[in-house]
């Protein structure tokens, strides 16, 4: 078997990996999100299961592309994301005035979960705050909301 050699320079890759915008912020991003999934254990919710939960309440009974774009999702994601919560029985989909979309909205059970994981969420929510500071969590955010403006 032939050993593979690379031509690319390990110190060009740590380099890379030192200022990838992709790399960098994926891994703050998995950092926090591992702090939400532990802290919103108790209610039975990950994260990414509540921000859904959260964004279909904002929409109310909204269709797919609402939803995709209030969450930022590709819609292929999106209903891969949603498949759990209806098996959870948190989420219904019907069909809707045009039958080409569905509309998705919080059953009770949903919103009984949501009002369960909100308290959790809060505390996650204080503890990076917390963390990080008030004026770095500010400026953070504001630097992420306007980079996905740019970047879209």
């Amino acid at each position: 078997m032939k050993k593979h050699t690379s031509p690319i320079n390990s110190t060009e890759l740590r380099q890379v990996v030192s200022t990838c915008a992709c790399f960098n912020v994926r891994k703050a991003a998995r950092a926090i999100t591992q702090h939400f999934d532990a802290i919103l254990e108790p209610s039975g919710l990950l994260i990414t299961q509540f921000t859904i939960l959260v964004a279909v309440e904002i929409v109310k009974a909204g269709t797919m592309n609402e939803l995709a774009e209030v969450l930022g999702m590709d819609r292929t994601t999106l209903t891969r994301n949603l498949k759990p919560l209806e098996r959870e029985g948190w989420l219904k989909s019907e069909p809707g005035q045009d039958l080409r979309t569905r509309v998705i909205s919080l059953t009770t059970d949903g919103a009984a979960a949501l009002a369960k994981a909100l308290p959790l969420w809060r505390q996650a929510q204080t503890d990076v705050e917390e963390a990080l500071g008030q004026q770095r969590w500010n400026t953070l955010l504001s630097h992420l909301v306007e980079a996905t403006v740019l970047i879209r």
